[in-house]
């Protein structure tokens, strides 16, 4: 896949207790030391196979950065301080937040069908845009199919192939629904395709205009942004180089921007600003009390890859030491990036590379690297 959910995994046989922990403590939380997460680091990219990886971790205001493997297979340099990477689906958070925004300004009501904004766009056997409601799109309920189903990526040519949200979405409404709006959970990047016109419809803006002004601008996240594609391709400030295997070759593509400037997974950032992000959104400060109520009122996702709950645009569990860790994670030829976020402790860690294998046991390394920076 070229965007999912937050954090999949690859290699089943990993030995899980390479990885060290703490014991976890009710006494007054401590700084986690460098040394646990450098480790932790070392062996998620030992197992995952990739070149390298950037952490960084925010505790109560301190930030600290934590670099293992290489950015750059050429000249064997380590990733860029404060390194802007492409973040792939944890675009979908920035965009459900502007939708709850409109949401809080009477612009948009959560449950009413999609076809109120969009007359015609969600329409054939893919799902009725009638019974489809903005939740949906939102929770991945919809039903309606992902379109990276039916597009081959499998070069560095075909990633290059471009195509229009509203040919995509087009691709996705010619095959069956998944199954009956609401009765189920199931992944689909063609939602938030849906969700980004809707911002546009109702904004009269383009949706990375509208991140940018209600999010980036007011945060003042200045190393995160919506790439101009395809005018735009290379990423702006410092970054690592990024890598892809093809056929058994692992091949450069830095350059190349999967993303396309799609509301499912466009836009640049690097680990502080995430941290940022996030942290401020699930503390209240980017959305009024009943709007991030409603972002965080989940469903089950009967998917262990995918956590344990789905929210708006955000995915929950309950970690070891019982914290409530939020978050969405995201991955595109080139990159693999996802993090954990609490009011007090946030984790993001980059990979310069999408893993070539997934499965649980890397989604419970990753977890206990996040645990590890949470829990202390």
């Amino acid at each position: 896949m070229r965007r999912f959910a937050v954090t999949a995994g690859l290699v089943i046989a990993l030995v899980i207790s390479a990885l060290p922990s703490l014991a976890v403590s009710s006494a007054q939380p401590v700084a986690v030391p460098t040394a646990l997460l450098q480790a932790g680091l070392d062996v998620l990219i030992r197992s995952s196979a990739v070149p390298g990886a950037q952490l960084v971790f925010t505790a109560d205001g301190e930030q600290n950065q934590i670099n293992s493997g290489v950015g750059d297979l050429a000249t064997g340099a380590a990733f860029p301080d404060a390194a802007q990477v492409r973040i792939a689906s944890n675009t979908k958070t920035f965009v459900a937040t502007v939708v709850l925004q409109l949401m809080g300004e009477g612009q948009v009501e959560l449950d009413a069908p999609i076809e109120r904004y969009l007359p015609g766009v969600v329409h054939g056997p893919g799902g009725d845009g009638n019974l489809i409601t903005v939740r949906n799109l939102l929770q991945h309920t919809s039903g309606i199919p992902d379109y990276l189903s039916r597009l081959d990526l499998n070069s560095p040519e075909a990633l290059q192939q471009y195509q229009t949200a509203d040919q995509l979405i087009r691709l996705a409404m010619d095959v069956p629904a998944q199954f009956p709006p609401g009765s189920g959970v199931s992944y689909s990047n063609t939602d938030y395709l849906v969700a980004g016109k809707l911002i546009e419809q109702v904004t009269g803006r383009p949706v990375g205009a509208e991140v940018t002004g209600r999010i980036l601008v007011p945060l003042e996240l200045h190393d995160t942004y919506w790439p101009a594609f395809p005018q735009e391709t290379v990423i702006r400030g410092p970054h690592p180089r990024s890598y892809q295997v093809f056929n058994g070759a692992r091949v450069d593509i830095t350059d190349i921007d999967p993303g396309w400037g799609l509301a499912d997974g466009a836009m640049v950032s690097t680990g502080a600003d995430l941290n940022r992000f996030f942290e401020t959104l699930i503390t209240g400060g980017l959305l009024a009390p009943a709007e991030l109520a409603e972002m965080m009122r989940t469903v089950p996702s009967r998917n262990p890859l995918f956590g344990d709950d789905v929210g708006l645009g955000l995915f929950h569990r309950t970690n070891r030491c019982g914290a409530d860790v939020w978050g969405h994670g995201g991955a595109m030829d080139g990159f693999f990036v996802f993090g954990g976020y609490t009011p007090a402790r946030s984790i993001t860690v980059s990979l310069n590379q999408l893993p070539p294998f997934f499965g649980l046991a890397h989604q419970l390394v990753m977890d206990q690297l996040v645990d590890d920076a949470i829990c202390g």
